[in-house]
């Protein structure tokens, strides 16, 4: 799934420290990168916000179903 302009990071990872299952954020080059680890959040911002104010674009995969649904519903609320 594609997740854009995220603007509030802290509320969005609390949706993914929320999720039950894993869900990892799929890099440029493929590489899939544990977004409930927080050392992997941390490098994953310093890259991403390095130029950005806000992140663009974002692919997700989340293995379950129900964390799918809380991500969709946090990018409706936005």
């Amino acid at each position: 799934m594609k997740i854009t302009n995220i603007k509030d990071t802290e509320a969005f990872f609390k949706v993914i420290d929320s999720c039950t299952g894993k869900v990892e954020l799929v890099t440029g080059e493929g590489d899939r990168l544990n977004l409930k680890s927080k050392l992997s959040q941390f490098v994953s911002l310093a890259n991403i916000f390095n130029a950005e104010e806000s992140i663009p674009e974002l692919e997700l995969i989340a293995y379950e179903p129900e964390d799918a649904k809380k991500l969709l519903e946090y990018m409706v609320s936005q």
